[in-house]
């Protein structure tokens, strides 16, 4: 696995992506990537070591930095960051960190995936980046209904029936709008709680529930994305 850095420029600023990509003999053998995007902590250890383990599965992780180098050491910080943070700034980077993997790594095929604010943010993207083949958020907030209409990228949204912040009434929305517009969406709820994947929260974490949702995005993203 190569880890390497990708330099983003934005209307908000500079930033980077944390790449990581797999050992190959040219990275132009690397065809399909996987953008992922972060928790409210920022690009911390652990969104680094999931990039790894995409890169491990054979996909190009492109992790694009919300926060431009700031990374929470606490929720009161990790909240400031986040409400700090604009819809419109965070989607411009993701867009900036496709288009450049694209001209950088001449990848042809791209999944989105993200954890709590980053599953806002996937799901979001989804909804507004048609070229994307898939999504895969877990445990993000649902967009308005006429963002959401629009969502055309096969998507599997990860919940968590323990979960206070996105809950029942907000996955029920979600399915209600598929129902309405015939989205291509597919519900998974686990007897978890939120950030049950995070398996540097103790607190939280659920083995068996975070091992069943990687296969299952796993699956997922190499059906639609050809692997």
């Amino acid at each position: 696995m190569n880890i390497e850095t990708l330099n983003l420029n934005t209307t908000n600023g500079a930033t980077t992506a944390y790449v990581a990509r797999p050992q190959t003999e040219a990275p132009a053998k690397v065809n399909t990537g996987v953008i992922l995007i972060q928790e409210w902590w920022g690009i911390n250890d652990h969104i680094r070591e999931l990039a790894g383990r995409y890169a491990k599965e054979g996909y190009l992780c492109v992790a694009p930095d919300l926060y431009r180098g700031r990374v929470a050491h606490d929720a009161a910080e990790a909240s400031a960051l986040m409400q700090a943070l604009a819809i419109d700034d965070g989607r411009e980077t993701i867009r900036k960190a496709i288009d450049a993997a694209i001209e950088t790594y001449q990848v042809e095929r791209f999944a989105i995936t993200g954890f709590c604010m980053g599953g806002t943010f996937a799901l979001r993207a989804a909804c507004e980046i048609p070229e994307l083949k898939a999504a895969a958020p877990f445990y993000g907030d649902i967009p308005a209904e006429n963002v959401l209409a629009k969502l055309k990228v096969p998507t599997l949204f990860i919940a968590g029936q323990r979960d206070a912040w996105i809950n029942e009434e907000k996955v029920n929305q979600l399915l209600e709008a598929a129902a309405k517009y015939n989205l291509p969406v597919e519900v998974v709820s686990y007897d978890a709680d939120h950030a049950f994947f995070n398996d540097t929260r103790p607190q939280v974490y659920n083995a068996e529930a975070a091992a069943d949702a990687w296969r299952r995005v796993l699956e997922f993203f190499g059906k639609r994305l050809g692997k």
